[in-house]
């Protein structure tokens, strides 16, 4: 496979003062050659993640400037070893646009070892979205012990992208899992087994969480928020659970350290900024098999979500005000 005659990229010069001020510059430019090692990624779509976005502010205190942002991909190969030419890949890295060039340009060089086939059975805009997603979801619940049948797990923020995909591991599992989230009436993502859902807005949370976890409490509460849900989680978890926490709100939280250590109970950081390329390339062919027969689901994407690369600015803003939908680019 060859070439195309040019390629495109967004380049962002230095951080943006506010929302506002957001201009990545598109820059025409030779399409990269793969050197020994590596291969080149023709980009078909790449997701908007708010890390993304926080990065273009100067909130990613270790990106480099200038800099391509985005880490989040779906393409093909046209570049690089033989036997990965023309093969379908898709990937998200810790280390993409921060480090090293991201993912919102029309070419994508990368390690041969972060190259990861893309499933057959998800769409390439789909494909685009399940990176940061399900690797934030997933190194939570390994590193929180997650086994499967016989435990209990509480995703508070269960309606958000990483909760859903924290819900459909855990239950793909087979696991039990409760769901919590403001304004909606029920679990709305995919699911390998009921999600009983309670409203975190309920006056008796506390009581309808312990009743919906059988008295007994979770092993691992999912918070993909933070601060608003520490206490509700705490509270929640059986003895010698642990409290996995990827986000806040405030950064300073009080607990009873008395309580929290005479439960034997536990708190897990993760921030998959962490995580290469490489490293995301191995948990996504560990994931493979799950997209292939349908018990994982990448998350939809509308045409109003699908952007050119030259709506990137729009783009930005729209996770920055806390989009609920998947918004993709298309260079």
């Amino acid at each position: 496979m060859t070439h195309t005659t040019s390629a495109r990229k967004l380049v962002l010069r230095e951080k943006a003062a506010d929302a506002s001020g957001i201009a990545p510059r598109i820059v025409d430019c030779e399409p990269p050659k793969a050197q020994a090692g590596h291969a080149v990624v023709q980009v078909r779509a790449a997701a908007v993640n708010p890390s993304d976005v926080k990065a273009s502010l100067g909130m990613m205190p270790h990106a480099v400037w200038p800099r391509i942002p985005g880490r989040d991909f779906a393409g093909i190969v046209v570049d690089g070893p033989a036997e990965w030419r023309g093969v379908e890949v898709w990937g998200t890295g810790g280390d993409l646009g921060m480090t090293r060039d991201g993912t919102h340009a029309s070419h994508l060089v990368l390690p041969v070892a972060a190259l990861a086939r893309k499933p057959a059975s998800v769409s390439v805009a789909a494909a685009a979205t399940v990176g940061v997603p399900f690797i934030t979801a997933h190194e939570g619940l390994r590193r929180a012990g997650l086994t499967g049948a016989g435990q209990r797990v509480l995703v508070l923020g269960a309606n958000g992208k990483v909760g859903q995909a924290a819900i459909q591991l855990a239950t793909r599992a087979g696991a039990r899992v409760v769901g919590v989230d403001r304004g909606n009436a029920r679990y709305q993502g995919h699911a390998s087994s009921a999600v009983e859902y309670v409203s975190a807005s309920d006056p008796a949370l506390a009581d309808k969480l312990l009743a919906a976890l059988d008295g007994q409490g979770a092993d691992i509460a999912y918070n993909t928020v933070g601060s608003p849900y520490f206490d509700p989680a705490l509270a929640a978890l059986a003895v010698g659970g642990t409290q996995v926490l990827i986000s806040t709100i405030e950064r300073s939280v009080a607990f009873d350290i008395l309580a929290f250590y005479r439960r034997n109970l536990q708190m897990l950081g993760v921030d998959t900024l962490k995580l290469d390329a490489e490293h995301c390339a191995g948990v996504l062919n560990s994931l493979l098999p799950g997209f292939d027969d349908g018990s994982l689901r990448a998350f939809d994407v509308d045409d109003t979500g699908l952007l050119p690369l030259e709506a990137a600015a729009d783009a930005y803003r729209k996770v920055l005000a806390g989009s609920m939908e998947r918004i993709v680019l298309a260079p």
